[in-house]
C-alpha cells in the first residue's frame, strides 16, 4: 500500500511539472504573438555638394568631411513602412520637404505623412528650398543659393538607399536605451536682465567676457541614446542632442561639424554600427559660452559630444520589443507672423539698395508666407516604442518645447528631433516674442506668439 501511494505521488508531480512547462510554452508562445513584430532596415547616403556648388553663406571651396543622410525604413506588423530621415545639411523647407518626402515615400512604398525628414543644421551645409527657389529666380538674386541639378540627385541618392534598405530589414527583438549628460557644448542664447527681456544675445562663437561669464541658462543637457538589436546583435544607435552645431562657417568649407564628427567618430570605435543622429529643439541653444570658434575648438566640442556619446551607449538596458509599437501623426497650421507682411517682402526684394542677405531673408519669408496662405500644414508626428516616444517637430524650436514634451510622459522616455520642415524658421514661446532678442525679431521667426498653443497641443496629441 505505501509503495502504490508514493508512485502515485511521484506520477502527479511529474504531470504536474509537465503541465507547468506547457502552460510556460503556451504563455511565452502568447506573449511572442502579443509582441508587436518590428523589423528596420538601416540606410546611408552620401548628400556632399561639389566644388562650387553653394552652401548656405558660401560656394563650396573645400570638403572639410563628407555629408550624408542617414535613416531608417521601420517596418510594425503588417503596416505601411516609417521612414526617419536625418540630413547634413542647414535646413529643408517647403517644397523642398515635399520632394524629399515624397521620393522617400516612394522608395519605401508608404505614404507621405509616416515620413519625417530633419536637418541636423551645419551652418556650412546646403539650402533645400524649391519654393525660396523660385522667388530667387523671380527677382534675379545672385549669388543662388541653389544647384538643381546636385539637389535633385542627393534627393534620389537618398531615395535609393532607402529603397535598397526596403528590401532586407532585419529583425528587431530588443531595444535599448541609455543617456548622459553633455558636459560644456550647449548654452541658451538667450540672457535675460532683471526686466525679464533679452539683456544680452549669446552668439554661436567670439562672443564678450560677459556673455561667456553669464550662466549657461536653460538648456536639456541629456543625450538620449536609442539602440536597436536583433538578440545580441546591434542593428543601429539613434542619438538625440539640442544644440545649434556650429563651431564656425561661412566661408564654404563643407563640414558635418562636431556633432557630425563626433557620430562619425562613435561608428568607427563600435567597428561600423550605424549610428544616425538627430538634432533636438536647439533653436535658442547654441555653443557660445564654451567655443571660441576656431578648429582647435570645434575638436574639443566633437570630443565632449562623443564622450557623451559612448556614456550613453555604456548606460545602454535593453528591453525586449514591446507590446505597444505605434506611429502617430497630425497636421497643423502654424499661425502666420504678423511682421511676414507680402508688399514689405516684395519691397525688399525688388529695392536695388537691399543686401544680399536682405532680399536672402526676404525670399525666404515669402516662401513661408505663400506657402501658408495656400494652407499647406505642419507634420508632427511620434514613433512610439513602448515607453519609449521618438518626436519628431518642426522648425528651429526653441528648447521649452522638448522639455514640455518630456514633462507629459512621466516615467518615460521622450527623445525629440527637430529642424523638420524649416519654413516657419524659428519657433519661439508665446513669452518669447514679448521679450526681444534675434530669433523672434524681424524676419527670423515667421509665426505668432500662439504658436505655443497650437504645438503643445499636437504634441499631446500624438504623445497619447
Amino acid at each position: 500500500m505505501y509503495k502504490y501511494i508514493n508512485v502515485t505521488a511521484r506520477i502527479k508531480s511529474i504531470l504536474s511539472l509537465v503541465g507547468i512547462g506547457i502552460c510556460l510554452i503556451f504563455c511565452n508562445a502568447l506573449a511572442a504573438q502579443n509582441a508587436a513584430h518590428l523589423r528596420v532596415g538601416v540606410f546611408e547616403a552620401d548628400v556632399t555638394p561639389p566644388i562650387g556648388s553653394p552652401v548656405a553663406y558660401a560656394m563650396t571651396r573645400s570638403i572639410r568631411d563628407p555629408l550624408s543622410a542617414r535613416g531608417m525604413v521601420i517596418f510594425i506588423d503588417d503596416q505601411k513602412p516609417v521612414v526617419l530621415c536625418a540630413v547634413d545639411w542647414i535646413g529643408i523647407s517647403n517644397e523642398g520637404d515635399d520632394v524629399w518626402r515624397k521620393k522617400l515615400a516612394e522608395a519605401a512604398h508608404t505614404t507621405i505623412d509616416r515620413v519625417s525628414v530633419h536637418a541636423l543644421h551645419q551652418h556650412d551645409g546646403v539650402v533645400c528650398d524649391f519654393t525660396m527657389e523660385k522667388i530667387v529666380n523671380e527677382y534675379k538674386i545672385e549669388p543662388t543659393q541653389f544647384d538643381d541639378t546636385f539637389l535633385y540627385k542627393a534627393i534620389q541618392n537618398v531615395a535609393d538607399a532607402v529603397a535598397t534598405a526596403s528590401m532586407n530589414p532585419q529583425e528587431v527583438t530588443h531595444i535599448g536605451f541609455g543617456q548622459a549628460k553633455v558636459e560644456k557644448v550647449a548654452s541658451n542664447r538667450r540672457i535675460l536682465g532683471k526686466s525679464g527681456k533679452v539683456e544680452m544675445i549669446r552668439w554661436s562663437s567670439r562672443n564678450d567676457s560677459a556673455t561667456v561669464a553669464a550662466p549657461e541658462g536653460l538648456v536639456d543637457p541629456w543625450l538620449k541614446c536609442v539602440s536597436l538589436w536583433n538578440n545580441e546583435k546591434p542593428i543601429a544607435v539613434i542619438t538625440y542632442y539640442a544644440t545649434h552645431p556650429q563651431s564656425y562657417y561661412g566661408q564654404g568649407d563643407v563640414t558635418c561639424e562636431f556633432i557630425g564628427i563626433a557620430r562619425n567618430n562613435r561608428e568607427k570605435s563600435l567597428n561600423g554600427l550605424p549610428h544616425i543622429h538627430f538634432n533636438g529643439a536647439g533653436g535658442n541653444i547654441t555653443t557660445g559660452k564654451y567655443n571660441e570658434g576656431t578648429e582647435a575648438s570645434r575638436q574639443i566640442l566633437a570630443k565632449r559630444a562623443e564622450s557623451a556619446m559612448q556614456h550613453a551607449w555604456e548606460q545602454t538596458q535593453k528591453t525586449a520589443t514591446p507590446k505597444m509599437i505605434a506611429w502617430k501623426s497630425t497636421s497643423v497650421t502654424l499661425p502666420l507672423g504678423k511682421n511676414i507682411v507680402e508688399k514689405n517682402l516684395r519691397d525688399t526684394l525688388s529695392n536695388a539698395k537691399s543686401s544680399w542677405q536682405q532680399k536672402i531673408s526676404a525670399a525666404e519669408k515669402l516662401a513661408w508666407y505663400q506657402r501658408s496662405k495656400e494652407g499647406v500644414k505642419i507634420n508632427v508626428s511620434s514613433l512610439r516604442l513602448g515607453k519609449l516616444w521618438l518626436l519628431n517637430l518642426p522648425g528651429e524650436l526653441f528648447v521649452e518645447y522638448q522639455l514640455a514634451a518630456q514633462k507629459m510622459k512621466p516615467g518615460e522616455e521622450v527623445c525629440t528631433a527637430a529642424y523638420e520642415e524649416l519654413g516657419p524658421g524659428y519657433i519661439g514661446t508665446a513669452i518669447a516674442y514679448s521679450q526681444g532678442g534675434y530669433e523672434t525679431s524681424d524676419l527670423n521667426s515667421g509665426v505668432a506668439p500662439e504658436v505655443e498653443k497650437v504645438l503643445l497641443k499636437a504634441i499631446k496629441t500624438v504623445l497619447k
